[in-house]
């Protein structure tokens, strides 16, 4: 039996600028061997398919499809870590396992038990950083301690030399592709999931995400830095997905913007400086999705309101632009940047409730969900995160909404109740008279809800849960 390798694709659905896969196919050229792709459909990831696992496993379902029309190996084998890999490794003369690492989270969990168990049976692993431009080891202080400021870190970060794309020649992919052969695909397994996958989700997949950031970096990066606050515009790239499930290459989508010399690019490289920073600090600090960053937040008297959340998870809060957030997330399975932290604020300061309650909520509908950076933002919104916003600046969501979203394009959008709303009424609709509100077909307290806080008292409320630990 010939020598196999398997390229293990976990979230780098992708077959160009891919590392491990690149790594496999010289180690095959070396060794005589072969390679098989494969993803372990974990039990973990299938029992409650919301939105954010309807478009992952769409993807991957793009990606099998994709791989069949080239006559490539990728297998889906359904089961727990272990499981899987001693059903491979007894079915193939396995010889190494190439994969790029998870650095944080249930994946790094996952890695280690799997590493553990190859070596224990004389399997070689190699894995390689890949998610991130630069990864939890690469971006320190002089002492070699982490940066705790985004600042600092930023300015280090730029300094570096930024990786390669790296160019697969897909002839030679293929040359060293084992035959395919689907015997050990669990079809079933996966067929029942993606019945469970209800959204038609367009674009999906490597050839889309090259499409449009190259329709990003050309026709709306320069006018990054002014339209990406206004949720109006199709000011952001929205790409965040294609970065999640790898079918978009961090190191592609660095250079592709690099190329420009204006605003809009530094500041677009910016972010995805954060995603490197907060990718640093969940490695450097494992609790950070369940326990607060700053000690001394930890033990918060959250509002223990289960009627409160589910009006701020529909969309009812009675305040237009948090309302019309969290209804582009319901519906789209993403959000809008500005109004991610507009939301996250006001739960976690205008309603009180316990940040990793929201946390858990996006993780269900994002579809662009990354484990360290929405903690990341949920920590800064609640002030209890590394470099996050100071307990006492409280997003008001009014003059948010009047800043970023003046003439209320963005809120009719998404809370239709309010679409003949006058717009010096879109803000507050409360505040129209009887008279207006039947004018504009909305009656408060009917059609859409009073404001179910006030947020002048809330913000005293809160100032004062917060100072008492500083």
């Amino acid at each position: 039996m010939s020598k196999t390798v398997i390229v293990w694709f976990r979230r780098d659905f992708r077959l160009n600028d891919h590392t491990a896969l690149e790594k496999a196919i010289a180690y095959c050229e070396e060794n005589d061997a072969t390679w098989v792709g494969l993803f372990q459909l974990d039990p973990h990831f299938t029992e409650n398919i919301d939105l954010h696992h309807d478009y992952f496993f769409q993807t991957v379902a793009q990606f099998q499809e994709r791989c069949i029309e080239g006559n490539l190996p990728f297998q889906i084998v359904y089961g727990d870590p272990i499981h899987v890999f001693e059903k491979v490794t007894d079915t193939l003369n396995v010889k190494a396992v190439f994969f790029n690492e998870d650095e944080a989270g249930y994946g790094a969990r996952r890695d280690k038990e799997v590493c553990n168990w190859l070596t224990e049976k004389e399997i070689e692993s190699y894995s390689y950083q890949d998610y991130y431009l630069h990864g939890s080891q690469a971006v320190r202080k002089q002492d070699d301690m982490m940066y705790k400021v985004f600042t600092p870190y930023y300015k280090q970060w730029r300094t570096l030399k930024k990786p390669q794309v790296l160019h697969i020649d897909q002839k030679r992919a293929k040359k060293y592709a084992r035959e395919f052969n689907d015997y050990l695909d669990d079809r079933t397994e996966f067929t029942s999931v993606l019945k469970r996958c209800g959204r038609h989700w367009k674009a999906i997949g490597e050839k889309s995400a090259q499409q449009r950031a190259r329709r990003f970096a050309i026709e709306r990066l320069k006018d990054y830095d002014d339209h990406r606050d206004v949720p109006s515009l199709i000011g952001t790239s929205k790409l965040s997905p294609y970065l999640k499930t790898g079918t978009l290459s961090i190191r592609t989508l660095f250079h592709m913007v690099a190329e420009n010399d204006n605003k809009g690019a530094e500041t677009f490289i910016q972010e995805l400086a954060w995603r490197d920073f907060y990718g640093m600090v969940h490695a450097e600090f494992p609790e950070f999705r369940n326990s607060e960053f700053q000690t001394k937040y930890r033990g918060i008297p959250w509002n223990d309101d289960n009627e409160k959340l589910n009006k701020w998870k529909k969309g009812e809060t009675g305040f237009p632009i948090v309302d019309a957030g969290m209804r582009q997330l319901n519906q789209e399975g993403w959000m809008h940047n500005r109004l991610r932290m507009i939301t996250a604020s006001f739960l976690t300061k205008d309603y009180l409730i316990d940040w990793r309650l929201g946390e858990r909520y996006f993780e269900a509908k994002l579809i662009d969900y990354d484990e360290s950076s929405n903690t990341g933002g949920w920590q800064w919104a609640s002030s209890t995160g590394t470099d996050a916003v100071p307990y006492f600046r409280i997003f008001n969501p009014t003059t948010q909404a009047e800043r970023f979203d003046p003439d209320g394009t963005y809120i009719r959008k998404y809370v239709p109740e309010l679409k003949n709303v006058a717009n010096k009424y879109i803000h507050q609709p409360s505040k129209m008279s009887e008279e207006e509100q039947k004018e504009s077909s909305c009656v408060i307290g009917q059609d859409y809800p009073h404001p179910t806080v006030d947020h002048r008292e809330q913000r005293q409320k809160v100032l004062s849960v917060y100072k008492e630990r500083t």
